[in-house]
């Protein structure tokens, strides 16, 4: 299953810091974060729980940028 969520981040660096950290997260696929558009795709893994999935997403893009922000 594949989402795109709105996100708040400051800059290019920021927004790539963010892709990283949702990559390493357990039940992503893959996640892409396009700086310009202001938005995240995530790809999650089968089964997975989205909304659970998607706290956790959170939780690791705030460790690495904290003033960012992912609209769920």
């Amino acid at each position: 299953m594949k989402k795109t969520y709105k996100i708040e981040v400051d800059c290019a660096n920021c927004a790539n810091k963010m892709e990283a950290a949702a990559r390493k997260t357990a039940g992503v696929q893959s996640a892409v974060v396009n700086f310009m558009t202001q938005k995240m795709s995530v790809e999650f893994e089968e089964g997975a729980d989205a909304s659970a999935v998607m706290k956790n997403v959170l939780a690791a893009c705030k460790k690495v940028e904290s003033d960012c922000e992912i609209y769920l």
